[in-house]
């Protein structure tokens, strides 16, 4: 089981959950026919229905010394450019499931491995001042005082940050060797409902990217944990 505390108020965020094993290392057909449909939706113009999800999760973010623009935006408004540019890369399928479903919702999406974190439990608050971690190979920090963040909880207690909605660790990343994963989606509480869809889209993907169908999924609320 992947025990979740969600320690992110004023203003409170909601996060989905999907976790899911025996990952494939090939994209399944289900996969390839939604990022068609979803690339193709994307490649137009935003909607104002687009722009006011887009604030809202700007506003989310924007909190203490945190502001969500430049390179620190929302790593959703990213996939939304790359899409718009016809570049939208393929990386690996439980990413490109996250990635999609992100694009699709224009929620934040943090996915990593389960066994590269090694963690007996993951704590998602607001970044402290000094914490960073290195989110690429080339060796290049986030600064995260004032991000939400998602931390490894060890043994001993002790938090270590790996995910962000803007930039994931790059020590917990998925590769392609990765089995096991665990994805939180990020929304403002007033998103609900667009929560629930992207979650059960995410659900439905990473299941068809594991050899036994199979994933795990929930809700979790502002000073709530759940274990899934």
């Amino acid at each position: 089981m992947t025990r979740l505390r969600n320690a992110i108020e004023a203003p409170p965020a909601v996060l989905g959950v999907v976790v899911a094993e025996a990952i494939l290392t090939l994209l399944p057909p289900a996969l390839e026919a939604t990022r068609a449909a979803v690339l193709e939706r994307r490649r137009a113009a935003p909607t104002p229905e687009d722009e006011r999800v887009r604030q809202a999760v700007r506003d989310l973010l924007r909190r203490g010394r945190y502001k969500p623009t430049g390179r620190g935006k929302p790593a959703s408004e990213y996939l939304l450019r790359t899409a718009q540019e016809g570049v939208f890369p393929s990386i690996q399928p439980a990413v490109d499931a996250a990635n999609l479903v992100s694009l699709d919702s224009l929620l934040p999406v943090s996915l990593w491995d389960l066994d590269r974190a090694r963690a007996e439990g993951y704590v998602f608050r607001v970044g402290r001042p000094g914490e960073t971690y290195v989110f690429n190979a080339g060796g290049q920090a986030i600064e995260l005082e004032d991000l939400l963040v998602g931390c490894a909880v060890a043994a001993d207690g002790s938090e270590v940050p790996c995910l962000s909605p803007v930039k994931d660790s790059l020590a917990t990343k998925a590769a392609g060797d990765t089995r096991r994963v665990a994805a939180v989606l990020y929304a403002p509480v007033a998103e609900r409902q667009r929560l629930e869809e992207a979650t059960a889209m995410l659900h439905a993907l990473l299941a068809a990217c594991t050899s036994d169908g199979n994933a795990r999924s929930g809700r979790v609320e502002p000073g709530t944990t759940a274990e899934l």
